[in-house]
This record gives structure tokens, sequence and C-alpha cells, in this order.
């Protein structure tokens, strides 16, 4: 796999300070039954790297101390921690709305076939990945196979109310080199195809930009597009994006307990003076206005209408 820090390190994107943090975005691990082109954090079948308990009971000891509101899990598939139950259990237990981040497909594995029960039962908001809706596509970008088991995850989580009282969201990643397009119109023609095909219902779509770093990021460089990538990134900078970026109420935390899931992905830190910190070294850390450590990959999340884990920025 080609590395791209190289290539991302030398920045000209304008420095940038958090705010109070308003949400923790937890990455449990890069085990996944997927192995998806555009996953920016190498996830798949065959990794090892797994949140342990005491990590998780350290993150719960951060959110009682900072007054964490929301609690993002991510991976890999978040769902196939094993203690995945427990720190959705801990978090409602608190009071803290849980997203977890869903490839929808893992709803139908053998062992997980509770898991949308268990979610809906505590209130779990979805935010489920199905980059089109069109089957050939999502299978090229996905694996063979993967659309129709969405389709049945999401008539599955329709049944449990999700799309109606309870909050799902759909996941849309361009197929290749390119921006997403206008997320409204893309959202009403999501809901109109999947409402007639399959009836199914959902709340919003986030249009995500893939970002030019590890599995997409080295296909990028293999194929000769890295440089017309970071230059397309470029000249579609909005510097009214820089506003809302979500790393300036958010700290990511990876499968170890360090800062950061794009930055981490490049080994770089959150922001603290250039090394990365275990959160348990970060009880009594002031968040606000700390320096969020940047490189090229940060275009990617203000070009065009921007881009965030909750979708466009603009």
């Amino acid at each position: 796999m080609h590395s791209t820090l190289e290539k991302l390190a030398l920045t000209d994107f304008p420095s940038i300070n958090r705010h109070a943090l308003d949400t923790l975005q937890v990455n449990l691990g890069y085990l996944c039954n997927l192995s998806c082109l555009h996953c920016h954090v190498n996830a798949g079948p065959t990794r090892k790297e797994l949140m342990n308990k005491q990590t998780i009971d350290t993150l719960l000891l951060f959110i009682d101390k900072h007054n964490i509101k929301t609690l993002d899990l991510t991976g890999g598939a978040p769902e196939m921690n094993p203690h995945f139950e427990y720190i959705v259990l801990e978090a409602v237990k608190r009071e803290v709305t849980v997203i977890d981040r869903c490839n929808l497909t893992i709803l139908e594995e053998h062992g997980y076939e509770h898991m949308a029960e268990f979610m809906a039962s505590n209130g779990v908001q979805i935010v489920a990945s199905l980059p089109c809706y069109s089957s050939d596509n999502v299978d090229a970008q996905r694996g063979n196979g993967v659309f129709d088991k969405s389709i049945s995850a999401l008539q599955t989580l329709n049944r449990l109310g999700y799309g109606k009282t309870l909050q799902l969201d759909l996941v849309f990643n361009p197929q290749g080199a390119q921006l997403p397009p206008n997320q409204a119109t893309l959202e009403l023609e999501y809901k109109t195809h999947l409402r007639e095909n399959f009836g199914i219902e959902f709340s919003q779509l986030l249009t995500i930009t893939n970002m030019p770093i590890k599995r997409f990021g080295s296909t990028l460089v293999s194929k000769g597009q890295f440089t017309n990538y970071m230059d397309m990134l470029k000249s579609a900078y909005q510097a009214v994006n820089l506003n809302n970026l979500m790393c300036k109420s958010l700290l990511s935390v990876d499968w170890e307990g360090y800062d950061c899931d794009f930055n981490q992905m490049l080994e770089l830190s959150a922001g603290f003076s250039g090394s990365k910190k275990h959160i348990s070294n970060c009880m009594d850390v002031s968040f606000n206005q700390q320096p969020i450590t940047i490189a090229d990959h940060c275009y990617g999340c203000t070009a065009g209408s921007g881009s965030s884990c909750g979708g466009s920025l603009t």
C-alpha cells in the first residue's frame, strides 16, 4: 500500500483551533466484514485491532469529566467489537446520544442478527453507508452481494422504527476521484428510488468526500490520479466551510485510545504539540482553542459544499 503522508504533510491549509468539545468519536477497531475501496482506515475481515474494555472504561471516565453529549461509534464495523453493547449501554445510562456508523451488512451476519433490535431498544442513531441506490455501483465499491444485504437490513431497520421515530441517516461516498453532488438533490433521488422500489424510508442523506489517505489514497497513487485529485480539492476550497469543521467540536479516538481519526491514519496527533496523546492523559486537558493538526488532506473537508461525518457543511 502506498503511503500518502509525504504528499500531504507540507500544506498551506489555514490554521484552525478547536472549540469546546461536545462529541467523542471512537473507533472501536479496524475489524470489518467488508473491504470497501473508499475506506480511509483500511478496515477488513483480517484486521485484528480492537479496543479493549479497559480503554473503553477510560473513555467513559472522559465522557463524564468533559460532559460529552454525543458518542459517535465507528470502525471497521463497530458492532464487531465484543464490548460494543457494553459501551452503548453505559453511554445510554449517562443520557449521552449514541451514533452507530453501520455498514448495514453486519446486521445480516451470523451472530449479529440481534444487533438491530438492540440498537432500536436503546435509541441508538444509525448512520448507514449506502454509496449508491444502484446495485451495480454498490457492489463494485463494496463487494458482491452487498447491495441486496444492505436493502434487507434497511427493511429490518424500518420495521423497528428507524427512518420514522428513530434516526436513520444514509451516507453517500463518490465511487472515484470526484466530489459528491449536491446533498439535497441527491437525497431526493435516494428517497424516491428507495421508497418506490423497496419501500424504504430514511431520515436524511449525508454526502462525504473521499479522503486521500490509506486505501483510497493508495488507489489514487496507483492510478496516477493523486495529484489531480488534490488539485481538484484545492481548487474547490471554500473558506466558509472552516466555520463548521467537525474537528472543532469533536475529538476522535483510535482503537488504542489515541487521538484523531483522519489524522490517526497518517500517524499525526490531534494537536498535542506534534505527539499523539492517550485518552487517559487527557482528563484535565482544556481543548477549547487548542490548535488542530493540519495537512493537505484537510482540503477534503473544505472542498465544494464541505464534508464531515454529518455530511455537507453548507
